[in-house]
């Protein structure tokens, strides 16, 4: 089959690329910015930054703080009514996951009508969204430069997965300047994310060589910097390692897709309303113990880019010895121990795992499950 390879048309990355990133903006000729971020971006000041930058260069800016950490359906209408009454030309989406996941979903209603709830699937919508420029502030989700789009459903408290070309933004912002005030916590869970996106990618039925050097390099570089990144948050040499290998991460995610990790953390996000990073990083061993049934060889793989000497290891002995590579990141990163630390019931797995099923139809684990067989993983985490 065909390979399909969907990344934004341009990428900046590094310090001062916010200045470089606004230069690039000027010259596509928007006057009218909505930006869409969240209340402690802007009660840092890192908001006023971005709208003194563009009014330097002569654009108009409006700004949506409204985004929750789960973003939801009200989320993006509420931004969307601020872009229509202030005729807004485009739209930037300054933070993480969450303003960059808003974002998309005010500007892919902005051009096609209706609700965000209409995008749910693959491939949904017919016109391309209006233009989006996504400035990262995190290392880890890679909203940034994708085409999946999580939208909580706030009725049926379910996440929604929008996958669809037309969310991808134009123009992609990873400046590691702006990541230097990210507390540890978030750090580590945005840190796990991008770990979770890279094994996932690797492991998925849809990678290829492209998708493998991408998620390869990111691993090895989250290994490398995510610690340091969480010890020392102001090392601007392991902030900008992190960005690069979200990016990475991103890149192989983006287009080998993802698998049951992704499918159960969304699950107790819009449940409980968890964050999304720590879900994945007390998952991902356990998902893993599940696929290494099927690709044992792809997991010893990622124990080698986490460091494990392999050489001597059958590949069952390597995907063991990364499954437990992954558990001490998590450990050295303080990642909490287990679901229930988050809350999570037993007596809800039945309807978390029916969910995740739902969820997963658009994903690509290596192997299909049943819905016993994601209880069962869900109650090993617990």
């Amino acid at each position: 089959m065909a390979a399909k390879f969907f990344i934004p048309s341009v990428n900046i990355l590094g310090q001062n690329a916010v200045t470089e990133a606004i230069g690039d903006i000027k010259s596509l000729g928007f006057k009218n910015a909505l930006i869409v971020t969240d209340k402690p971006l802007v009660e840092i000041g890192l908001v006023a930054q971005v709208v003194d930058k563009l009014a330097s260069n002569e654009i108009n800016a409006v700004v949506f703080d409204g985004v929750q950490p789960n973003p939801t359906v009200g989320n993006v209408e509420a931004g969307l009514e601020i872009l229509t009454a202030n005729n807004c030309d485009f739209v930037i989406s300054l933070g993480g996951g969450s303003p960059h996941d808003c974002a998309k979903g005010i500007a892919l209603v902005a051009t096609n009508g209706g609700s965000i709830k209409d995008y749910e699937g693959l491939d949904v919508s017919t016109k391309p969204q209006l233009p989006l420029v996504a400035i990262n502030t995190t290392a880890g989700t890679a909203s940034e430069m994708t085409r999946f789009c999580i939208i909580t459903d706030e009725e049926r408290h379910i996440k929604m997965a929008i996958v669809d070309k037309n969310t991808t933004p134009i123009l992609s912002v990873n400046d590691p300047e702006l990541m230097l005030l990210k507390p540890a916590g978030l750090t580590a869970a945005t840190g796990m994310d991008a770990l979770t996106h890279a094994v996932e990618a690797y492991v998925s039925i849809a990678a290829n060589p492209i998708t493998d050097a991408c998620a390869i390099k990111a691993i090895e570089l989250i290994k490398g910097n995510l610690v340091e990144a969480v010890d020392n948050g102001q090392s601007i040499e392991a902030r900008d390692q992190m960005a690069y290998a979200q990016f990475l991460a991103g890149m192989a995610f983006n287009n080998a897709s993802l698998g049951y990790v992704h499918a159960m953390a969304h699950q107790l996000g819009g449940f409980y309303d968890l964050p999304h990073g720590v879900c994945n990083a007390l998952l991902l061993p356990h998902v893993q113990a599940y696929n290494a049934q099927v690709v044992p060889g792809r997991l010893k793989d990622v124990a080698k880019a986490m460091g494990v000497d392999v050489t001597a290891l059958t590949d069952e002995q390597g995907a063991q010895a990364a499954i437990e590579a992954i558990k001490q990141l998590s450990v050295a990163v303080n990642i909490p121990a287990n679901l229930t630390e988050l809350g999570v019931k037993a007596e809800d797995i039945p309807t978390l795992a029916d969910n995740a099923l739902k969820d997963a139809c658009g994903f690509t684990n290596p192997k299909q499950a049943t819905h016993e067989e994601i209880c069962q993983i869900f109650t090993n985490a617990l």
